[in-house]
């Protein structure tokens, strides 16, 4: 049988952090004088943190600034990590999947101490077969390294695999990297947005996902590969 990689995004995904990041992105773009809109803030969210700023600000900003305001969202954003929490039915979804037969693969843009926060959070590292992280690759989401570097630390094809994301940049960069995009509403974007960005399934999060797993479209990769 071939080895089929089940590769999750994290913040939005399993664990409830999405907003947490607006407030605090919001927050340090103030403090740095820029005024933007939590909803351009929140549609962002996903991309890389040099991305994001070039989504919200622009190609054109002062891009000296772009150090000072990810570090104040990084600070700010620590002052949450001993509260964050995973969404119901995120761990059991991953062992789920690991007794199923599948090599679970978190795909994250964190790394040191919010990294260990959100595996503390989700408390399932006995399901997982890998973590990558898009500090390893030239190009984050929705570039399709992230997803392919993910897919590969495993063995598995992106014919073989899924990508579980709540992002329209998880969606494209599942799309683009061959992989079989399944999105989850718990991120607080649209299904049709998520859709428009190439999601085969949609399901309101980790819970609803688990509940009707057996007639999913993984369930269906699955059984064809």
């Amino acid at each position: 049988m071939n080895t089929r990689a089940a590769v999750f995004d994290v913040d939005g995904t399993l664990v409830d952090t999405n907003h947490l990041h607006v407030v605090c992105w919001w927050q340090a773009l103030r403090q740095a004088g820029h005024r933007v809109p939590m909803t351009d803030v929140h549609a962002a969210i996903g991309l890389g943190s040099t991305d994001l700023l070039a989504h919200v600000l622009g190609e054109e900003r002062d891009r000296s600034q772009d150090t000072d305001i990810s570090a104040g969202h990084k600070a700010l954003y620590g002052t949450f990590h001993e509260r964050l929490a995973p969404f119901e039915g995120a761990a059991a979804l991953l062992r789920r999947l690991h007794t199923e037969g599948w090599r679970v693969v978190l795909a994250t843009s964190a790394s040191g101490p919010e990294l260990a926060a959100l595996r503390a959070a989700l408390d399932a590292d006995d399901a997982l077969s890998a973590m990558a992280s898009a500090d390893d690759v030239r190009s984050g989401k929705p570039a399709p390294d992230p997803v392919l570097d993910a897919v590969q630390r495993v063995g598995a094809q992106p014919r073989d695999s899924v990508f579980v994301g709540d992002s329209v940049w998880d969606m494209q960069a599942a799309r683009r990297a061959g992989l079989v995009p399944v999105a989850l509403l718990s991120g607080g974007i649209s299904r049709a947005a998520l859709q428009e960005a190439g999601a085969v399934e949609v399901y309101d999060g980790t819970q609803d996902l688990l509940r009707h797993l057996e007639h999913s479209v993984i369930a269906s990769v699955a059984r064809t590969r």
